[in-house]
Parts: C-alpha cells; structure tokens; sequence
C-alpha cells in the first residue's frame, strides 16, 4: 500500500484533485482542466498514478507544476499592505513588543524576546544568501494567527524554516519530538512538515520543511529525520552553495507569487 488517497478541492473555480500522504503532506494533484498531473517529488509518481488511475480519463500531462508566466506575473500588482517583502524577522514578535514590552525589571527574560533574537540571528544568515542567487522571506502570515518564520526561494529549491533558540542548550532530536535542555519534547518537526506543506499547496511547488537550533551547546539527532532538514545558525550557510533545482526565472517567479499577501489566505 502506498498510503496515499486522493482528495478534492476546489481553487478558483476549479475542481483539483490532491493526492495526499497519510501525514497529510501534498504529494501531487491533478488538474482536470488543464489535464496535468503536477508531482511535488517525483520519486512518487508510480504511486500518486496508481491512486489517482480511476480519476483520470483520456492523455495527461505529468511533470512538476509548472513556473508562473511573465503575463501571469504581471497581474500580481502589489498594494505596499500586500507586499512581504519587507517583512521583518519575527515582524509578529516586533510589533506585539510594540503594543506590549513588558515589565522592564524581572528575574526571566521575556520569552518573545529569545525568540526574536534568534529569528533575527538566523534572518542575517539567509539574508547573506542573497549574493548567491537567492530570495527570502521573514515571516509570511497563514490563516489562523500562525507564521511561516522564514520561507527560502533559490537555485536549491524552497524551504520553510522554523526556527528554535536553543541558546546553551543540548537538544535532542527524535521525530517529531525536539527537546532543548529540560525542557517538555514539542513536536517541531510536524509543525515544520506542516508549513512546508501549506507553502506547498500556495505556491503550486515543492517545499521542504527544515529546523533551525540557534546557538545550541549540542545537538543529537536519532534517528534523522523523514522528509525534513536540521540545521543550526552555524551549519546553515553552505545550504547557499546548493544548486541544480531552480533557474534564476524560476526563483524570481515563485519569490513574486510569495511575497503576495493573498497568495497565503486560502492555505
């Protein structure tokens, strides 16, 4: 058994049928329109077929989603509200400081404010990226009060970050479950898995989903895990060097779709 199943949706007037795995990750739909079946990893294809054979009639096209066009871009005119692109790491976090800094004295500092400094930590790192072909984005808002912390777009292809501080601390990796000193396990990485996923579904392409521990003391990771990356703020950078999935149109088409307010509403 696969461990796929085929579910309907309906985007913009349109009914596409999601071939899903048993997480809920998006592996595939299909287009009836346009009769295309547009494969997220193609490592898949003779399972996302074999579902989705008593749906579909007639020739299809198969093959990754296809690059929005330079006159479907055109459309994307931005309001400067719409736009993400100057979205600050933990934009959320900066302006609830704003409204709330807190009591000035206290014995802990504010949790919002370690998480802040190692969303800004690991903002720096990707903005670095830049020099080498690629386009980030710090804190893309989802329905339901949630953030993507920042969303990476290059010539290795597309990444949801969530990110972690972990100062001093030894953190122990065990899919899902990640525990920062002696702290409670959280399920980091289904939360990782399930941005990447909604990222995915918004801009009709493959994201991977990756963990980022800043400034941890240690890290062990047993076993590794499925369909997700770890990293810490100092093991992120050689990510830049990776290349071979996307051409420069390509980064530039997919970093216009995300960087659109109403791109995220329906995810």
């Amino acid at each position: 058994m696969s461990g796929l199943r085929v579910i309907p949706t309906w985007r913009n007037g349109q009914e596409w049928l999601y071939v899903c795995g048993d997480d809920g990750t998006n592996v595939a739909w299909y287009d009836r329109d346009a009769a295309r079946v547009n494969l997220l990893s193609e490592t898949r294809r003779a399972d996302v077929l074999d579902v989705l054979r008593p749906f579909i009639a007639g020739q299809v096209a198969i093959g990754p989603p296809p690059v929005p066009t330079p006159a479907e871009l055109a459309g994307l005119t931005l309001h400067p509200d719409d736009d993400l692109a100057p979205n600050r790491p933990g934009e959320d976090l900066v302006i609830s400081l704003d409204r709330d800094p807190g009591p000035q004295r206290r014995l802990r500092t504010d949790p919002r404010r370690k998480a802040l400094a190692a969303l800004a930590r690991v903002g720096e790192v990707l903005d670095g990226f830049e020099a080498a072909g690629w386009r980030v984005l710090h804190s893309v808002p989802l329905p339901g009060g949630s953030h993507i912390h920042h969303l990476l777009i290059g010539p290795g292809g597309l990444f949801a970050l969530h990110v972690l501080p972990a100062r001093r601390l030894r953190v122990r990796v065990g899919d899902p479950w990640v525990t920062a000193g002696r702290g409670e396990p959280q399920p980091l990485l289904r939360r990782a898995r399930a941005d990447a996923s909604r990222a995915s579904f918004a801009l009709t392409a493959e994201v991977r989903a990756a963990l980022v521990l800043v400034d941890p003391s240690s890290v062990e990771v047993t076993p590794p895990p499925r369909d997700a990356h770890v990293f810490t703020d100092t093991t992120l950078p050689p990510l830049a060097h990776t290349a071979g999935l996307l051409k420069p149109a390509d980064v530039e088409a997919l970093h216009m779709m995300a960087r659109a307010r109403g791109t995220w509403t329906r995810v």
